[in-house]
């Protein structure tokens, strides 16, 4: 069975009309910049000063018009940031080798302001890319889904091996490395918009059945065991002067141990809400076949799914405060980023740096 429709809240669509405008705000920006950039590569001076230095002119010229690019090419064109960077690090690459093949003599400098200027990025976006695509990624928690374990504010490293060695870009494994696991807590592409990056934890890997039922999660006939421990109560995200409350329990699942909110009266999985989800991903022509290996409930109350081969079901540890795999549906292996495994900052709480990911 599946839920009653009802009409998407006007609050939501007044969240998509905001974004949209805060990203054709980015986009003029980016191309205000590549303008700029362009008039003060014009204009200043191309000769070198005393110190051997290209003038400051010429230097911000180039910077803004890089900047520019990247703009236009991730928030205009919609190309992932991997991509942006790829196709930043194989520029000033062959720039790089241009400079090289073309010097003659390494004590004399090169009086090409453009071949110089490009060459002298390489290095440093080169390594960006390595680390960023192949070691580690940082990440900051832009919400309250994954309570307690992880608060708004936390900016954490992402394991990028721990699922393989990933082709840029396209992100399948190249070299396997090791796989998702139940359990894990994981940084993934957001399925219905892949710029943008959303952790949960892994509930149900390929073949699992996943089944949520008054507010208990069942995994092939093996069940969370959840312990009552307190009250916890935290900010709203939208509004950090009203505090919510939930109850705080103990977790054991797939032989790791956690904790989880939970609302009492909520139910397990909101038929408005789903709903609303359900008229946004149409209207964006988002076609995603999952509710064919799920049921639903229809006071929901319950629902189970049959995770297929290759995709994974995601939930956030704040189970009544997090839009996940029970709104959207599956997570596609090649949507994965890395496994989470560390918290390096929290500007707002010092004491949570240091702390590991369970």
């Amino acid at each position: 069975m599946h839920f009653l429709r009802f009409r998407l809240p006007e609050t939501h669509l007044q969240q998509n009309r905001k974004i949209i405008l805060e990203l054709n705000t980015i986009g003029y920006a980016a191309i205000g910049a590549i303008i700029v950039g362009i008039v003060m590569l014009f204009t200043g001076s191309k000769q070198r000063n005393s110190d051997g230095e290209w003038g400051s002119v010429l230097q911000w010229g180039y910077l803004l018009v890089m900047v520019g690019i990247f703009g236009v090419l991730s928030m205009i064109l919609s190309w992932s940031f991997t991509a942006v960077l790829l196709s930043f690090t194989l520029f000033t690459g062959a720039v790089w080798a241009w400079a090289k093949i073309g010097k003659k003599d390494k004590n004399i400098l090169d009086n090409n302001h453009f071949r110089d200027y490009m060459s002298g990025f390489f290095p440093i976006i080169a390594v960006v890319f390595v680390l960023r695509t192949f070691v580690a990624e940082p990440f900051q928690i832009p919400s309250s889904s994954m309570r307690p374990n992880l608060v708004k504010g936390d900016f954490i490293l992402v394991n990028k091996f721990a699922y393989g060695i990933r082709i840029p870009v396209l992100n399948t494994v190249l070299i396997p490395t090791g796989t998702v696991q139940r359990g894990d807590v994981a940084v993934f592409n957001f399925p219905v918009d892949p710029k943008t990056n959303y952790i949960k934890r892994i509930v149900g890997v390929g073949g699992d059945v996943v089944e949520y039922k008054d507010k208990i999660l069942t995994v092939n006939g093996q069940t969370e065991q959840d312990n009552l421990l307190d009250t916890h109560q935290y900010p709203d995200d939208t509004h950090p002067q009203t505090m919510r409350e939930a109850q705080r329990f103990q977790a054991a699942f797939a032989d790791k141990s956690f904790e989880v909110l939970k609302v009492a009266d909520a139910l397990s999985i909101e038929p408005q809400t789903f709903n609303a989800y359900q008229h946004e991903l149409s209207a964006r022509g988002f076609s995603n076949d999952w509710q064919q290996h799920c049921e639903f409930a229809q006071d929901g109350s319950a629902f189970r799914c049959k995770v297929p081969e290759g995709k994974y079901f995601a939930m956030g540890d704040n189970r009544d405060n997090s839009a996940d795999s029970r709104y959207w549906g599956f997570v596609d292996d090649h949507l994965i980023v890395g496994k989470a495994f560390f918290i390096w900052m929290n500007f707002g709480n010092m004491g949570r740096i240091g702390k590991s990911i369970q």
